[in-house]
């Protein structure tokens, strides 16, 4: 950002005769500078997505929960903060039999 010498306004750029220069709203004109080019890069919005752990049941914590699925009495269960941090975070339930798995409404 460049600020005009004259009256320290912020300069923008301007078109005169094919050529861009840095020009002040007072009418000052900086022909000597070459003006860097502006670019906005964007990167692409992440995608949050749920993720279920498949493989290592084994490592979970057990409780007592019916499966309402198989009515298995027993399913593995962990935590994961769905949305921003002053929201509780969700309960995921898996159960041990059949595998099924969903969240804790309570």
């Amino acid at each position: 950002m460049l600020f005009c010498p004259k009256c320290g306004a912020m300069m923008t750029p301007k078109l005169e005769k094919g050529k861009k220069v840095l020009a002040c709203s007072c009418g000052y004109t900086n022909k000597k500078q070459d003006i860097a080019a502006v670019r906005e890069v964007t990167k692409e919005k992440r995608v949050e997505s749920t993720e279920f752990v498949t493989d290592n049941d084994h490592i979970l914590p057990i409780t007592d929960e019916v499966c309402p699925e198989c009515n298995h009495e027993h399913a593995y269960w962990w935590t994961k903060q769905m949305r921003s941090s002053d929201e509780p975070e969700t309960k995921f339930l898996k159960c041990v039999k059949c595998k099924h798995t969903w969240r804790d409404r309570s």
